[in-house]
């Protein structure tokens, strides 16, 4: 029996390849799942960063993580875009992880992310929590690589601007992209809140390729 309520979960694992991976695909709901579960505890696991961006990802996850009963923040120092070949190491530390930490809702990446340290993350949770509920986070970018999920969580305006203030203030190393605005986080919440109906009008959206009720 896999606990699907918010209130029926004990546990969650965050996997991040990069430092602000968890609260651009997850962070919503996170913000919501801690909301309405002040019993959660929660491991954040980033996977890479230079000194700069694990500081940004601390930081930043001592925000999303407040209220929760325990919160657990890791960092790692892989390199950067070169995750297929950091796999032995990356995979020590997810068996580690999984003698210490055992979870009833694992987020990680999209398994048809076109970044290599995306999908390696990806393909490392399934091979290592094989009897748990996991969810695959999406993150828009150049690529075009985000598809049709499955899974929504409803998120209302409150929420969904919390997390995108929260992304904009603590990764200031990230505001030369782009990409990197509030428009972008909230132009993807709105368009999976069209496509599941939501009420709330803005989504979060997982991929969930086996869950058993």
């Amino acid at each position: 029996m896999i606990p699907c309520r918010p209130q029926s979960l004990r546990r969650v694992l965050c996997l991040g390849a990069h430092s602000d991976d968890i609260e651009i695909g997850c962070g919503g709901t996170l913000l919501k799942l801690i909301r309405e579960n002040p019993k959660l505890e929660v491991r954040w696991v980033v996977f890479c960063g230079s000194t700069a961006r694990q500081k940004e990802a601390r930081r930043s996850a001592r925000q999303f993580l407040r209220g929760a009963k325990q919160a657990v923040i890791e960092t790692h120092s892989f390199r950067e875009s070169f995750f297929p070949v950091e796999w032995a190491g990356i995979k020590e530390a997810f068996e580690r992880i999984k003698k210490e930490f055992d979870p009833d809702l694992v987020f990680t990446h999209y398994r048809d992310d076109r970044h290599q340290d995306h999908r390696v993350l990806s393909d490392l949770a399934w091979n290592t929590f094989r009897h748990h509920l996991i969810l695959e986070y999406e993150i828009i970018k150049y690529d075009g690589d985000v598809g049709q999920p499955n899974v929504f969580v409803e998120l209302d305006a409150a929420l969904a601007r919390r997390k995108v203030s929260a992304i904009l203030k603590y990764f200031q190393t990230q505001g030369n992209k782009h990409w990197f605005t509030a428009d972008t986080f909230l132009s993807m919440m709105r368009i999976r809140g069209i496509e599941c109906a939501s009420p709330a009008l803005y989504a979060e959206a997982f991929y969930g390729r086996k869950i058993t009720l």
